[in-house]
């Protein structure tokens, strides 16, 4: 059985972690705020998986067991905050944007956690500011419940790029692609579609951090053209895959 390590207090500091790099199983009693500034950064808990590349960032509320991995290099910031300060009232993780303002301020604050001054002072208030507006972005991956459904999730997981349709699946695993879709709304509250281009994207972002080219990832990914992944991926974060990586 997989310990889980309690640290007690959120740790606020700025650390590089070569690609692969995994942090185990842990909690704390405060909220954390978990940022990539180079890199992607990959955070699990029971309820699924996020990802954030160097324009979002992963809000861990207090309590929450959580893993970590880098994939890429990885620049990783940590802003540890007490339960006392939840700027977006969420009580559940979630990736949130990080525009060039909100970068600057965890940098500046991750950079040196042991300052008290009035000034750092100020600089955590205008940071905790910022994050009440930051909107959140849908990159959670759910983790299914239901057995049918875990097991078709794990053959995607393992082979993103498997295009069968879902009741070529569902003959693998035993159920009717009327009974996946409703599992899918209701235990995972996307549509089949929805889920295979979200565990689409993830892996995506990940070989995107491992240097990949573009049209390898497409390819790996299950996509029928370097094109119409560049359209799925802009639609998706605002940019093109080269732009996210550059």
């Amino acid at each position: 059985m997989q310990q889980i390590r309690h640290t007690p207090v959120a740790p606020t500091r700025a650390e590089r972690l070569p690609s692969g790099t995994a942090i185990d199983a842990h909690r704390h009693d405060d909220h954390q705020i978990i940022y990539a500034g180079r890199g992607v950064l990959a955070v699990t808990t029971s309820a699924g998986s996020w990802v954030a590349p160097a324009d979002r960032a992963v809000w861990v509320p207090a309590g929450t067991v959580h893993e970590h991995r880098a994939h890429g290099e990885l620049d990783l910031h940590l802003v540890g905050l007490p339960t006392s300060d939840n700027p977006l009232g969420l009580d559940g993780p979630a990736v949130l944007a990080v525009d060039p303002l909100l970068r600057e301020l965890i940098l500046a604050h991750t950079r040196s956690p042991g300052d008290d001054s009035p000034e750092r002072a100020r600089l955590r208030a205008v940071l905790l500011d910022r994050l009440r507006v930051s909107p959140q972005q849908p990159l959670h991956l759910p983790e299914p419940t239901v057995p049918v459904l875990r097991a078709l999730c794990a053959i995607l997981a393992a082979d993103p790029a498997d295009n069968r349709t879902l009741a070529a699946l569902g003959r693998e695993v035993g159920a009717s692609d009327r009974t996946l879709s409703r599992l899918f709304r209701g235990d995972l509250g996307m549509t089949f579609p929805q889920w295979r281009t979200r565990l689409r994207l993830h892996h995506a972002l990940i070989l995107l951090a491992e240097h990949t080219p573009v049209t390898v990832v497409a390819h790996r990914c299950g996509w029928s053209s370097a094109s119409a992944f560049i359209d799925v991926f802009r639609r998706a974060f605002g940019h093109t895959p080269g732009a996210h990586r550059a």
